[in-house]
């Protein structure tokens, strides 16, 4: 038996371990869970003769490197800023790895070492990063091997609420982590290329900047800018590019709404609230409006931000409940970013029957034999629950399927990986298929930048 080490048991593994036991039998593998927490783990694999968990405290140096010695490959889903150290192990105990984590400049400066030793380091091996990337280079490297020359690249990602879970004026709700949510956007302007241009919109301004788009049978969504689009513009080969463009997708009208916590500052995290503890929601509320000694909270608030008692805005801040008075949340040396999300998380959890979805949107714009095309190419994933998620889905499946291929050598490119080569992406995207995570293409009139509200 060959042992898989899957260390973390989140949200996010539950269809990576499912994947991984209905090939146990007939790949001869072995899967150990270790985490610090095992409940969800033990939930996920019922008992199975080929999976055992492990309670792994990953500060403890010695016990994470005999469990790390035992395995035959690595998978690390804990969060990215952890990954170091199993890494660092991994090289000295010659472990493949994959995550499905950003490269990190840490990670990075591993990659002559992972080489000299013929091991496959494979992150950004998820959805975003990860699917974005198979999937895009796929068509971009068929684009080319026809002769095409790139001139545009589009490309949109949202983890959104499915239609039929959809019960709120948001049109959203949590399908993974809220205070990434909360401070999106954050951290320098949103920095892309249109029409050889370079362009930059400053938090401030970036969710009144968004583009439309349009999927078949789930109807008309948004996207505003991602902090740098340019951060994959060499990986692609796409450096004389007219456009380049990557953003995040929710409902058409959240980020006008969203944009209401960003003028008032409830999103910032770089200062403690005064006895937050102790602070109802409407005290949160009235915290960033002026005083006046006539005027309710409500009032100032429409005054402040301009708002109309009829705008539907108005009423997606008093579904909330923001102006509750009674409601607290309880939380200590709390920054507004974190105060704003515990409110959040009263209204947008979801509930037990909840589905959760994921789109995904790229545009290829190119020239060939003297003549502009242009394929739009989009993939929608439903979740089954609040456990078997599409988020998780589509994180955990392609973690899996590489996972796999390393183990039975298919891809052995060695060194510090993400997987925008055919040996890596075209195998996976076809596994990807027969679990229902697929991309839809048609061709459309090339019009170079789509100018909409940009």
């Amino acid at each position: 038996m060959r042992n898989i080490l899957i260390i973390g048991s989140g949200k996010s593994s539950s269809h990576l371990i499912q994947y991984l036991l209905e090939k146990s039998q007939t790949e001869e593998l072995q899967i150990t869970i270790a985490d610090k927490q095992l409940e969800h783990a033990k939930r996920l694999i019922k008992n199975h003769k080929n999976a055992t968990t492990l309670a792994l405290d990953i500060f403890n140096e010695t016990l994470r490197r005999q469990t790390i010695k035992n395995a035959d490959i690595v998978i690390s889903m804990l969060p990215a800023h952890l990954h170091l150290d199993i890494a660092k192990d991994c090289l000295s105990l010659n472990k493949h790895l994959v995550t499905a984590s950003y490269i990190s400049d840490q990670m990075q400066a591993l990659n002559n070492e992972a080489i000299q030793k013929g091991l496959v380091f494979m992150n950004e091996i998820g959805v975003d990063p990860g699917i974005d990337h198979m999937s895009a280079m796929q068509v971009i490297d068929r684009i080319r091997s026809k002769g095409g020359k790139m001139l545009l690249f589009e490309s949109f990602t949202g983890g959104l609420v499915a239609p039929e879970s959809d019960t709120n004026l948001w049109n959203y709700k949590f399908t993974w982590n809220p205070r990434n949510v909360v401070l999106a956007g954050q951290g320098g302007a949103a920095k892309f290329i249109q029409e050889n241009t370079y362009k930059y919109i400053p938090y401030h301004r970036l969710f009144r900047r968004t583009e439309f788009l349009d999927v078949d049978g789930f109807g008309r969504f948004e996207a505003y800018a991602n902090r740098d689009s340019l951060k994959y513009q060499s990986v692609y080969g796409l450096d004389q590019v007219k456009t380049l463009y990557r953003g995040t997708i929710r409902r058409v009208g959240f980020s006008r709404a969203w944009n209401m916590f960003v003028q008032l500052g409830m999103t910032d995290d770089s200062y403690i609230l005064e006895d937050s503890e102790h602070m109802s929601y409407r005290d949160f509320v009235n915290a960033f409006l002026p005083y006046s000694p006539s005027d309710s909270v409500e009032l100032k608030l429409r005054h402040q931000l301009k708002i109309d008692q009829d705008d539907v805005v108005w009423d997606k801040l008093l579904e909330l409940d923001i102006f509750n008075p009674k409601k607290t949340t309880g939380l200590k040396q709390a920054t507004p970013a974190q105060m704003l999300q515990h409110i959040l998380m009263d209204s947008w959890t979801l509930a037990p029957d909840d589905k959760d979805m994921i789109v995904m949107y790229h545009k290829f714009g190119y020239e060939l034999a003297g003549k502009s095309h242009q394929i739009d190419s989009t993939m929608v994933t439903l979740g089954q629950d609040q456990t078997f998620t599409a988020m998780s889905k589509t994180v955990g499946l392609p973690v899996a399927i590489a996972a796999l291929a390393i183990l039975n050598k298919q891809i052995t490119t060695p060194g510090v990986l993400r997987p925008i080569s055919k040996e890596v992406y075209t195998p996976i995207l076809k596994t990807l298929e027969q679990y229902g995570i697929q991309f839809h293409e048609k061709e459309v009139p090339y019009l170079g930048y789509n100018p909409l509200n940009i």
